[in-house]
């Protein structure tokens, strides 16, 4: 089912489609962008936010440091645990915020 239709400035929004109006957005955003910056290349670049990085379980915790089981359970309970998120025996701990707060914690006692 094609429907296809010359789309105008007085062509009412309420009957274009998702992707139709998606397009239109684009093409608007892209003109603004040369028009801000022209052809000359300096147009701003996308930077994507790094993504989360994350273990699973004390075997998780135990690899990232490479310390025991045990030693990684006591980490978990002390100096990891706000980087760690449990609900029942899922655990999960955000290894950025781990690192971070394990080598504040080491500089701490030094």
């Amino acid at each position: 089912m094609n429907t296809a239709f010359q789309i105008t400035d007085d062509t009412p929004v309420a009957i274009l489609t998702v992707g139709q109006q998606k397009q239109m957005i684009a093409s608007a955003v892209q003109e603004a962008v040369l028009a801000m910056f022209g052809n000359s290349g300096n147009a701003p670049k996308t930077v994507s936010p790094p993504e989360k990085r994350y273990v699973y379980g004390i075997s998780g915790i135990a690899s990232l440091f490479k310390v025991s089981y045990v030693t990684a359970s006591k980490l978990k309970e002390g100096v990891l645990k706000p980087a760690v998120f449990q609900q029942g025996r899922k655990i999960m701990c955000d290894v950025d915020l781990a690192l971070d707060l394990f080598r504040k914690n080491s500089t701490d006692k030094v």
